[in-house]
């Protein structure tokens, strides 16, 4: 992966078609996190998908730890009676080098703002990241590989 803001500007671009169902994914995968659905969430990975932030001394590695690590936080979030959106924008794909046998690969950049709500309370920005994607297509389904998220500020 490379670093937040290293981007190309003239990156080649996918197919109408795979940036429309990778919009479809992206919207689906976030909904899953936002509703507390975390091990519907974690099967957006491969089964040895990474989840790497940069405020974060290791990722997680792996389907079933993604999902348990994120568990974790979205009992914790729940206890604490508050709710979190993820809005993702800004999207850029471009065909990558293929990974594992995938129909398709791809490496996606975006930026994604994360709200949050307390109960009874008023929305406010929680924080806004940069997040990079290797994503692998396998049939018709879209899977990260591999996930890098650049929190603003670290």
């Amino acid at each position: 992966m490379t670093a937040a803001g290293t981007a190309p500007a003239t990156a080649p671009a996918v197919t109408a078609e795979a940036y429309a169902q990778i919009l479809q994914f992206y919207a689906g995968h976030m909904q899953d996190l936002d509703t507390g659905a975390a091990e519907e969430w974690a099967e957006g990975f491969t089964e040895d998908g990474v989840f790497a932030q940069n405020v974060k001394p290791e990722p997680w590695r792996g389907r079933t730890h993604i999902a348990t690590s994120m568990r974790r936080g979205l009992d914790r979030l729940a206890e604490r009676g508050v709710q979190r959106r993820h809005w993702l924008s800004m999207v850029v794909a471009t065909p990558a080098d293929p990974v594992d046998g995938a129909d398709d690969t791809v490496r996606t950049r975006y930026y994604a703002v994360v709200f949050e709500t307390p109960r009874g309370g008023q929305a406010a920005v929680y924080l806004s990241t940069t997040g990079e994607d290797l994503l692998v297509r396998r049939g018709a389904r879209w899977f990260i590989k591999h996930r890098e998220i650049f929190h603003d500020g670290a």
